[in-house]
């Protein structure tokens, strides 16, 4: 049996959490030396999974929790992430910037809280996450996404986080770069993919994605409020990184399994037991499809190619109605789709250029099977859309035959079988069925 037990340093300035983990045997003698150190004002008790879950989670969800303590394992995992080196890639002669996520999201926390802006916790989101809490499950994750959860009230508060973080590009500029005539529009053209501000009554957000060329980009979200934050179970995971940064700006000592720092984890989807069941055994499952943008419909393609499957197939015949009755609605336009799916495989099927005919041929199936809102002609207007789709990924993979070992079959133009049409030339010789096409 193991006991984590959570003690508070109040000789540093900053208080500084950490796990214990300990055989049972040893807790009273541990309990015991603990008293004896001066200075040592307080030790909590140990909280339960279930105590945690009532401290963090809505009461009225008794018989589930989204919420869960780490394992070393996990927490080894997060801090591999953290610590690894991440090239933030400049456009043109702009040097490429190295950049390691716990010191760039430190810094960015930091800035904000000096410029006013009170900073309520850090989250690692999205597949990074599921990276983290489930190791080798068929698919590699792809942006770093973090999220500042942070108030958002007026303009302003927009306008300076986006400038806080370019500030902070300046710090991972190589050495004997003049950083004096470089301005935050020269580094937004060099260093950001994408800006996205969203203003609205139910959602108040903002995102700065940081370019890299293998798709790996940093991207940092600040998030007042947003109305839906998972698409799927296996992608509701964010883990808190706050005691992660402590350590790391604090402690001496390296990370090992008797002694790291306390992190947890939550599920946006609500429970995270079933959550991280789900992920585990590659289901899928999702809540009211209809309240995303594009409808999943995407990711959930994407989830199928990856051999993830339904957690209950009768159910998700009905939902992937929805799903495709949602994309068509945010998406009517076929030029708007095009964008829309070209963009995906860009970003999600870096370095899997094999996977990608897989895909289309999976979405053209779900939307020829469970298409109800469009006309005939603008769904097979859509579906030939995906079909050319593929076509092009087969020629860029080579993966079409060469022309000269193709014949085609020629079949007669349909007045020729009319009766009474005889304006026409028959040769008298046989000519082949086949014909080469060279």
């Amino acid at each position: 049996m193991e006991l984590c037990l959570i003690f508070i340093n109040t000789t540093k300035t900053t208080q500084l959490v950490f796990c214990i983990v300990l055989g049972l045997a040893d807790f009273a003698q541990f309990v015991s030396h603990l008293k004896s150190v001066p200075n040592m004002s307080s030790l909590p008790c140990h909280l339960s999974h279930s105590e945690l879950c009532e401290k963090m989670e809505n009461k009225e969800e008794s018989k589930s929790c989204s919420v869960s303590v780490l394992t070393w394992e996990q927490v080894s995992r997060l801090d591999e992430v953290l610590t690894e080196v991440v090239p933030v890639h400049g456009r043109g002669n702009f040097p490429t910037l190295e950049v390691r996520l716990k010191d760039i999201v430190a810094r960015v926390r930091s800035r904000l809280e000096l410029s006013g802006i009170r900073v309520k916790d850090v989250r690692l989101n999205g597949s990074t996450a599921s990276h983290v809490l489930v190791q080798d499950i068929g698919w590699s994750y792809k942006d770093l996404d973090v999220i500042f959860r942070v108030d958002l009230p007026h303009e302003a508060e927009f306008r300076l986080s986006k400038d806080v973080v370019l500030g902070t590009l300046l710090d991972f500029l190589p050495e004997g770069v003049n950083k004096e005539k470089i301005t935050p529009m020269t580094l937004k053209e060099a260093y950001v993919q994408k800006l996205v501000k969203v203003n609205t009554e139910q959602d108040r957000w903002s995102l700065i994605s940081l370019s890299n060329n293998n798709g790996r980009n940093v991207e940092l979200k600040f998030v007042d409020s947003i109305r839906r934050q998972f698409e799927f179970s296996v992608d509701s995971f964010q883990i808190v990184l706050d005691s992660m940064l402590a350590y790391y700006e604090l402690a001496e000592t390296p990370m090992s399994q008797a002694f790291h720092p306390t992190v947890s984890g939550e599920s946006m989807y609500g429970d995270f037991s079933m959550a991280l069941s789900h992920l585990r055994n590659k289901l899928i499952a999702t809540k009211r499809p209809e309240e995303i943008r594009g409808g999943g419909l995407l990711k959930y393609c994407n989830l199928l190619v990856r051999d993830f499957r339904p957690a209950s197939e009768e159910e998700f015949k009905g939902l992937e109605r929805y799903m495709c009755s949602r994309f068509f609605i945010d998406f009517p336009d076929i030029g708007e789709q095009q964008r829309k799916v070209e963009a995906y495989l860009q970003s999600h099927f870096i370095g899997e250029e094999k996977s990608k005919y897989d895909y289309l041929m999976i979405l053209r199936r779900v939307v020829n099977e469970s298409t109800v809102c469009l006309m005939g002609h603008e769904r097979r207007q859509t579906l030939h859309l995906i079909s050319l789709m593929a076509f092009r990924v087969l020629a860029e993979l080579n993966a079409i035959p060469d022309a000269s070992c193709v014949t085609c079959y020629y079949q007669p133009a349909p007045y020729v079988r009319d009766h009474n049409f005889s304006n026409y030339y028959v040769a008298n010789q046989n000519i082949p069925t086949w014909l080469p096409c060279n």
